[in-house]
């Protein structure tokens, strides 16, 4: 049939002009297919949404575990920091291996990592730059100077989120390890992820493994929420402390699972007279829903740098597996500081050596030219509703000669002791306090006021502005190789 208005020869060649159209069109389709090109559906629950999405291979990254990409992570949130004032943007982490050294965050940022991708830390310390000492701390924790940039990074930020679909953070650390335990570092070694001196930042749905020290610290911040975190890393690992909000206000964090070589959470606010100098507590913390494996450290600590002052801590729900404590209050003169307003209310312990920890003679000090004089205030610290078994020892409260820890509660409590428990259950010395419905039988200085007591370490009633933040739903397709 010929084609209305057009000669045989005319009709011959439109057809054969659209057949090669057609093959074009076909052949650039599937030259993208074979380049794997695709089209990806992802979504979250954030603080905000973003306006612009990007994916890390449109800046060059390659996840092929070999390649570096740092400089293609820095470039990709470079590029995208000039929508901060239209609507933020997202940086899109694909399944794959991404190997890439330290780089920093902008505001009114996300970092999405898929289901399947995994970001390797580099071990190529040229990719790691050093900056000075936290001013609360004066020096560095593993040498005098200064310290590595952490992996993820930023300061002076305000509305960050880095969040997935427990995509995976591998810090790599036995690389890390071997160089601290043979006292080969210059400078202290990196954490996963860092904020300083930010607002409104949100970590969750990750899984974090091997740091090559702390895993995620948020310091000298405010509004932070940390929510369904993995964090796992052998349990004789150096100081692979799980999450350290440090002088930090209004932080939340929640249904977490942490297997680590130091403390679960460990609350800081600086180190003697620099902490007791810089003067920023950390205060308004909620700690629930969280499950801790430590064998040789605690659930939740309190300090030992904790110079800077620690208040209103409420912790909840809290789940410890083989874990050497509880909750431990870590301090010592010179230390200076507070710890005061803790509350700490339904705890499910298995296989302890002690439930409650505190001591007072915790040594480690910056230099020599702390404050013998400056002694730590340890006040107002209230468990109830704990249930242990398995536990060598109920408790060990040490506190200060001439500085007792005061106003300490403890309430229905029942703590099964191990078939080759201390005989002493409880030591206490240079504290003072009340327990009701505590079993075994507290020390003296800690007098049982009877069952009519039992409601007694009153856990606040009133939320703090953190728990009153509410997350959106964000979804988005994005483009990439």
């Amino acid at each position: 049939m010929e084609l209305l208005g057009m000669s045989p020869m005319r009709t011959k060649m439109t057809r054969i002009v659209t057949v090669l159209l057609v093959g074009f069109i076909l052949g650039v389709r599937s030259g993208e297919a074979r380049k794997g090109k695709v089209t990806e559906s992802f979504a979250y629950t954030g603080i905000s949404c973003r306006r612009h999405t990007a994916s890390i291979t449109d800046f060059g990254g390659v996840g092929d575990g070999k390649t570096s990409n740092t400089k293609a992570f820095q470039d990709a949130v470079n590029h995208l920091s000039k929508y901060a004032s239209d609507g933020g943007a997202q940086l899109y982490v694909p399944a794959g291996k991404w190997l890439t050294g330290s780089f920093s965050l902008t505001s009114h940022f996300t970092l999405y990592l898929q289901k399947h991708a995994l970001l390797l830390a580099s071990q190529d310390m040229k990719e790691w730059p050093v900056l000075k000492p936290l001013p609360s701390y004066g020096r560095g924790r593993d040498a005098a100077d200064g310290r590595f940039t952490s992996l993820i990074y930023g300061t002076n930020l305000t509305d960050v989120i880095v969040t997935g679909a427990n995509g995976t953070i591998d810090g790599q650390g036995s690389f890390w390890w071997q160089k601290f335990h043979k006292g080969k570092l210059k400078y202290t070694r990196p954490y996963l992820i860092e904020f300083m001196y930010s607002d409104t930042i949100q970590i969750s749905n990750l899984t974090l493994l091997n740091s090559p020290s702390w895993n995620v610290h948020p310091v000298y911040s405010s509004n932070i929420l940390i929510k369904g975190i993995t964090i796992l890393a052998p349990v004789k690992s150096p100081n692979t402390d799980g999450i350290n909000p440090d002088s930090c206000t209004n932080v939340r964090i929640e249904d977490s699972y942490i297997v680590s070589g130091d403390d679960c959470i460990a609350v800081k606010s600086g180190w003697d007279e620099y902490g007791i100098s810089f003067g920023m507590p950390t205060k308004q913390l909620v700690i629930r829903r969280l499950t801790c494996i430590s064998p040789y450290s605690a659930a939740i600590a309190l300090g030992s740098e904790m110079s800077g002052g620690i208040q209103d801590v409420r912790a909840e729900d809290i789940t410890a597996v083989h874990t050497e404590s509880g909750v431990r209050i870590k301090t010592a003169r010179g230390r200076g500081g507070f710890v005061k307003d803790i509350f700490v209310r339904r705890m499910s312990l298995h296989t302890m050596k002690w439930v409650f920890w505190m001591t007072g003679n915790y040594k480690q000090h910056a230099d020599n030219h702390y404050d013998p004089n400056a002694l730590p205030v340890i006040q107002g610290i209230n468990y109830r509703d704990i249930v242990a078994n398995n536990v060598s020892m109920a408790a060990r409260l040490e506190g200060i000669e001439g500085d007792p820890f005061t106003q300490i509660c403890i309430a229905n409590v029942t703590i099964g002791m191990a078939a080759k428990a201390k005989k002493v259950p409880w030591t206490c010395t240079d504290v003072e306090g009340i327990t009701s419905g505590v079993s075994p039988r507290p020390c003296d200085l800690l007098p049982d006021q009877g069952q009519k007591k039992i409601a007694a370490c009153d856990f606040p009633a009133e939320p703090l502005s953190i728990d009153r933040v509410v997350l959106k739903t964000c979804t988005y397709r994005v483009n990439h190789m």
